[in-house]
């Protein structure tokens, strides 16, 4: 798979390599068009009253496929290709030993907006538990920070360089509202621990020689209690001065544990708070967050084995529980 380029909005060559693998294996495969061109994959034995989730999509730059003794490095290792290879290995060997009603599903866009969760979410099921895999360390997540992307746009007036009081710069105006964004204190939460933001992207201006008349900050809260406190510390901090536009948004989300598992909470969103329809939810995966997303992303052979195991007993133990 991690041969296979599958940067977000371009998923459909893994996705049908998945779909014809599955099918092979003896799963009832169902591919779902999250958006033209972007299918989810759903994958059955029976009717799953416990799925196994993650995501197909990575970010950009596609990094290739290396290996040593140790690890298998390349955009996807961990996050989350390894995650879905150690799911379906899980799957394939509760199927040989005769479980049945077990899903798998892998969606498209977890990386970039969760298109493919949105879609997902309406798929008609019966499922009381859904895994989601993500990085976690082998350790089962208790909690996951909440998210909110937004836009902090401001206006000016285009002039001459060389008379700037005849303009109005319009960068001038977006740092001074980062600025105060960067002073503004955040929520605090004594499991999730500090909300935090980061300025992701800064773009504006015409030409060094003109007064820049536009300017847009994009900005992304990592938020541990809800969406309105943040949304209030956003408007508070902008008092006017500049247009919010809000492009994504989810709260905090509590998972489900298990007795044996080692736990613990981690600071990013996953898909989970937009599966609603898919049970009580549970977050755990092979690798760390720290090599996600970088040139050096890699994922232990030894975890990604143990991994197996992990799902496979999870599993059998959420099907024997009848809460």
């Amino acid at each position: 798979m991690i041969s296979i380029p599958s940067i977000s909005g371009d998923e459909r060559n893994v996705a049908e390599f998945l779909g014809g693998y599955l099918s092979k294996a003896g799963f009832t495969v169902e591919m779902q068009e999250a958006e033209p061109g972007r299918p989810n994959v759903y994958a059955r034995l029976g009717n799953p009253d416990v799925v196994l989730s993650t995501h197909t999509d990575t970010v950009p730059p596609y990094v290739e496929l290396t290996e040593d003794e140790e690890f298998i490095y390349g955009r996807g290792a961990c996050d989350a290709k390894g995650i879905i290879a150690a799911m379906i290995e899980a799957g394939e060997q509760l199927a040989s030993a005769g479980v049945t009603d077990l899903g798998l599903l892998f969606v498209v866009g977890e990386e970039s907006g969760s298109a493919g969760a949105r879609a997902a979410n309406t798929i008609p099921n019966r499922c009381r538990y859904l895994i989601n895999g993500e990085p976690t360390q082998s350790k089962l997540a208790l909690g996951s920070k909440g998210s909110l992307k937004a836009t902090i746009s401001t206006a000016g007036r285009a002039a001459h360089s060389a008379y700037p009081e005849i303009g109005e710069s319009a960068i001038e105006k977006l740092l001074d509202v980062l600025e105060d964004f960067r002073r503004a204190p955040l929520p605090t939460h004594k499991v999730l621990g500090d909300a935090t933001m980061n300025i992701g992207m800064i773009r504006g201006g015409v030409a060094h020689n003109v007064i820049p008349p536009a300017a847009e900050a994009d900005l992304m809260f990592r938020i541990v209690t809800d969406l309105g406190s943040i949304r209030d510390i956003i408007e508070r901090t902008t008092a006017g001065r500049a247009e919010v536009t809000y492009i994504f948004e989810c709260e905090p989300v509590f998972m489900e544990s298990l007795n044996g598992f080692e736990t613990d909470v981690v600071r990013f969103t996953t898909d989970i708070p937009l599966l609603t329809n898919w049970g009580k939810p549970l977050l755990f995966g092979p690798g760390s967050i720290l090599d996600a997303h970088t040139p050096h992303e890699k994922i232990s052979k030894l975890e990604l084995a143990h991994a197996v195991g992990a799902y496979s007993e999870m599993v059998m133990r959420l099907k024997k529980n009848d809460d």
